[in-house]
């Protein structure tokens, strides 16, 4: 009676696991992706002063497509890429509000497009007030939340997370330096956001010196800001490293190359910080420095929530084929 029993709630459990929804999952993908080529598009805006180069919203001169010169080639096309990362945040809510059995998850999928529709009022605001600097930040700070958030959409619709791990994960304070790099990458982007808005980027115009110093003399707050910056950098670069020791303890080659590419991409990062400095914030390398930072968040982040999940073993799960039911760890 009692084998029967158990042969019941077992067969219940498979019934209610989610599913593995591999299109929908890769939607969630595209739109993470999306998200971050709509970062570098900002960051072209940014880098060529094209703020304002369309000085109306929701419209663009009164119209929907205007001349694509100038800076209004940059800004226009921000405002329509943001549009279709938009437009694909509303399929992904509705989809997972559809087909999600997880509450939670549900949960985020709505969260995500509160987000991204307050970074469009955000993104309006800064161009009806003239790009406000605490609006502007905001703006900046709100977008790598956004692509923090599609990022968890995407990993938790993923086989691995619904499989959980086969056997456990030697972890042994991965998961404090995954979540320490994250938190540490993102007070850096906001430093950087501040600094840029604020026109503090050549503040500080030689490298790896401050006015020929190993600290400058901290006179003024860009000059304060600048420099904060650059010792955010080293920070992140000590965070990262970190994590990849802790990566290579767990002995996990999905962790330990997540963790690899972001010590290979934080490298980049303060050589790109390098060449923006030496070449007076150049277009190239300027918005490239923005848009591996967010690569970096996003990496930590994703690095973050593995390190957390990994770390549960499933071992009556990770056989189940794909397509079939996988029960929650």
């Amino acid at each position: 009676m009692s084998g029967r029993s158990g042969a019941v709630s077992s067969s219940t459990t498979l019934r209610d696991a989610p599913r593995f929804d591999r299109w929908r999952h890769r939607f969630g993908v595209a739109t993470a992706a999306s998200t971050l080529v709509l970062v570098f598009i900002g960051g072209l805006v940014t880098s060529t002063g094209s703020g304002l180069s369309v000085p109306d919203w929701p419209l663009s001169y009164g119209m929907l497509m205007p001349p694509m010169v100038g800076g209004v080639f940059y800004e226009h096309t921000h405002r329509m890429v943001a549009s279709l990362v938009g437009l694909l945040t509303l399929i992904l809510a509705v989809w997972t509000a559809r087909a999600e059995q997880r509450a939670g998850v549900r949960r985020l999928a709505w969260a995500a497009l509160a987000v991204v529709i307050a970074q469009g009022v955000l993104g309006g605001l800064t161009v009806i007030y003239l790009l406000p600097t605490p609006v502007s930040v905001a703006h900046a700070c709100l977008a790598q939340t956004f692509f923090c958030i599609v990022i968890a959409l995407a990993y938790v619709t993923s086989r691995e997370w619904l499989a959980a791990s086969a056997s456990p994960v030697d972890a042994s304070g991965l998961r404090g330096a995954a979540l320490t790099a994250a938190i540490v990458v993102y007070v850096q982007l906001v430093i950087g956001a501040v600094m840029r808005h604020i026109g503090a980027g050549l503040a500080i115009p030689d490298f790896p010196l401050a006015f020929g110093r190993l600290v400058p003399p901290l006179t003024s707050g860009p000059v304060l800001v600048h420099f904060a910056h650059r010792i955010g950098a080293l920070v992140v670069l000590v965070a990262v490293a970190r994590l990849l020791v802790r990566a290579r303890r767990a002995r996990d080659p999905r962790l330990l190359r997540l963790a690899g590419a972001l010590f290979g991409l934080v490298l980049l990062q303060i050589s790109l910080g390098a060449a923006t400095v030496l070449t007076t914030k150049a277009v190239t390398p300027t918005t490239l420095h923005v848009a591996t930072g967010a690569a970096i968040l996003g990496g930590s982040w994703l690095m973050t929530l593995r390190a957390f999940r990994l770390r549960r073993p499933a071992p009556d799960v990770a056989a189940a084929p794909a397509g079939q039911p996988v029960p929650q760890s």
